[in-house]
């Protein structure tokens, strides 16, 4: 039997995930999506995982309290001890049939065994061209989070020798 390359999960936006502004708070929705790629990553890897890296968010459009929340989550690239998982939200009124896009991310788990320590993932390889593009956006999300960092540590670097 193989390992399910994506998960699932529902939830009901209530009253006490509302912000300040009436809607669902961003918080929230970050925690469902944690929860979903959670879910995929222990499901994929058969071990328990940890969030290195959740970056890509994108909010489309609120989500409003009483509307139920689809997360789904995708495998869409492995490396020796990571994956990327794809999480897209959707919502919809209950008494609606059709769910509306309301978001989208990109989160990287390691797995980890009993010790704590990395542990290698099943590898996971596209099969259609859909496959190939999520995996060509996880490896540019790679490079370009490289970019980032570097940025960010050239940065610090220039404020350090400013203050001393």
């Amino acid at each position: 039997m193989s390992r399910p390359r994506g998960v699932t999960l529902r939830f009901l936006a209530e009253p006490g995930h509302v912000n300040f502004g009436g809607k669902v708070h961003g918080g929230s929705v970050m925690k469902w999506i944690d929860q979903t790629g959670y879910t995929c990553a222990a499901g994929w890897t058969g071990q328990y995982c940890v969030t290195i890296y959740v970056g890509a968010i994108h909010f489309i459009r609120p989500i409003l309290v009483g509307e139920i929340v689809e997360c789904r989550s995708l495998v869409i690239h492995t490396g020796r001890t990571s994956l990327h998982i794809a999480v897209d939200i959707y919502a919809r009124d209950p008494k609606a049939v059709e769910l509306t896009r309301t978001g989208h991310c990109v989160i990287v788990f390691v797995a980890l065994d009993e010790a704590g320590r990395p542990a290698p993932v099943p590898p996971w390889t596209p099969v259609t061209d859909t496959d190939r593009a999520l995996q060509a956006y996880a490896l540019r999300l790679i490079e370009l989070r490289k970019l980032m960092d570097a940025d960010m540590e050239s940065h610090l670097a220039e404020l350090e020798r400013a203050e001393q």
